[in-house]
């Protein structure tokens, strides 16, 4: 097991810890085993004002899942046992975007457990992802809603291998004495005393492809508690904006010079922008351009000439040079599968 190291953020607050500590003590089970392996000092756990690392949050949260054979950590009257919450995301594998992908999530969530309700809406051009009390959650409500928002919130990251920043999160309960730690948990301010909990981020999140397979489940199930504990780094919606701008309105997007100015950006920040978003703006061209190619190749019987000129080439022998450099094969080959 890796130490936390002297400079680790220790940012998490004990009662999340404590919340843990009670489910084991509703099952009348020992703690211990679990706290060692998080490396958490029992005394700690008498401080209102101590903090854990992340990491440190992680390990707890597992061992304490594994130990309980409950994913909800005794937020509910009924456990969710091993395994439920990579059901849920399985079951979103397959939506087309994101907002399909977040409905159907918490419409499957509804199904475990009647305790809360989730909810996805839009208004203003802002989605809101809202959490429910549909019976009294007592000690549990601010562990269960903060783990399910982040949850909801790192999954749909995922999903879409998107940072989704958050534009306001609205909280049933009072604010905690640990209320600094609400800066890290959710990046934006933070609402007390709301009539139910809620967090928003802006609607056109929402339109983003899913970019993750079931490979990639398996892959992120071996650490899937670090979407819940640590922010999700990437924002690939600047590149899904230029991706449909090249495809829909080519006109608009003859350079960069026009492409920034019907995306409201200037060149420099259009292409700063990108490159933090790990694409060059190239880059999105060629993606465009071959998936145009592709899909007329295979979906018409248009001369190569007329689908060079589509794709946005000047002539065809560049269009069949730059085809042969991203499949291997010429048009016509591709077309006919040779």
């Amino acid at each position: 097991m890796t130490t936390p190291s002297p400079a680790s953020r220790t940012e998490t607050p004990i009662a999340f810890i404590n919340a843990m500590v009670q489910a084991y003590a509703q099952r009348g089970l020992d703690p211990k085993q679990a706290l060692q392996k998080a490396q958490i000092a029992p005394k700690l756990l008498n401080q209102p004002d101590a903090r854990v690392t992340a990491l440190q949050m992680e390990w707890m949260s597992e061992a304490a899942m594994r130990e309980l054979d409950d994913e909800a950590l005794g937020w509910f009257r009924r456990r969710l046992p091993w395994g439920s919450y990579g059901m849920l995301v399985r079951a979103s594998l397959t939506a087309p975007t994101l907002g399909v992908a977040l409905a159907r999530w918490c419409r499957h969530h509804n199904l475990l457990t009647d305790d809360i309700c989730l909810t996805l809406s839009t208004s203003d051009g802002q989605a809101h992802l809202e959490l429910h009390e549909a019976h009294n959650l007592k000690d549990m409500r601010e562990f269960c809603t903060v783990s399910v928002l982040r949850n909801a919130l790192g999954v749909a990251c995922w999903l879409a291998d998107s940072r989704i920043p958050l534009t306001a999160t609205q909280l049933q309960f009072s604010a905690p004495s640990h209320v600094d730690c609400y800066r890290v948990l959710f990046d934006v301010p933070v609402h007390f005393d709301a009539p139910h909990s809620q967090f928003s981020f802006e609607a056109g999140y929402l339109e983003l492809p899913i970019r993750r397979d079931e490979a990639a489940l398996q892959r992120m199930l071996q650490r899937a508690l670090l979407l819940m504990v640590r922010p999700y780094r990437r924002d690939r919606l600047l590149v899904e904006k230029v991706r449909q701008t090249l495809a829909e309105h080519p006109a608009h997007s003859r350079n960069a010079d026009d492409l920034a100015a019907w995306l409201n950006l200037s060149p420099r920040t259009l292409h700063r922008q990108l490159k933090e978003e790990g694409a060059s703006l190239q880059s999105l061209k060629d993606s465009v351009r071959r998936d145009t190619a592709v899909d007329l190749l295979l979906r018409t019987t248009r001369p190569i000439k007329q689908i060079a000129a589509e794709a946005g080439f000047q002539n065809e022998k560049s269009f069949m040079r730059a085809f042969k450099g991203w499949t291997g094969r010429t048009p016509e080959a591709f077309r006919h599968n040779v």
